[in-house]
């Protein structure tokens, strides 16, 4: 059982938990009073640049895997041969 000092501890805890989530949405309100939205021309500039991306990732793994697959091929034929 608990002692009276762990109790209070207790007890007061989930007398400050109101006080506390008060503090923490006023907290959140003031840190979103200084988010900003991008503007127009940011979003398409980082647009752009993540679609140039995934075209460039998306041939590089092409091309790699295609090196890769011709080059597998190739030994499994040689090997199969002797």
């Amino acid at each position: 059982m608990a002692t009276a000092v762990e109790q209070n501890a207790i007890v007061n805890t989930l007398r400050s938990w109101p006080e506390r989530i008060k503090a923490f949405y006023s907290d959140v309100r003031t840190e979103m009073k200084k988010v900003t939205s991008p503007t127009l021309k940011e979003v398409q500039g980082t647009t752009t640049v993540v679609i140039i991306t995934v075209f460039l990732f998306g041939l590089f793994f092409f091309l790699t895997d295609l090196a890769i697959s011709n080059t597998l091929e190739r030994m499994l034929h040689y090997f199969s041969r002797r």
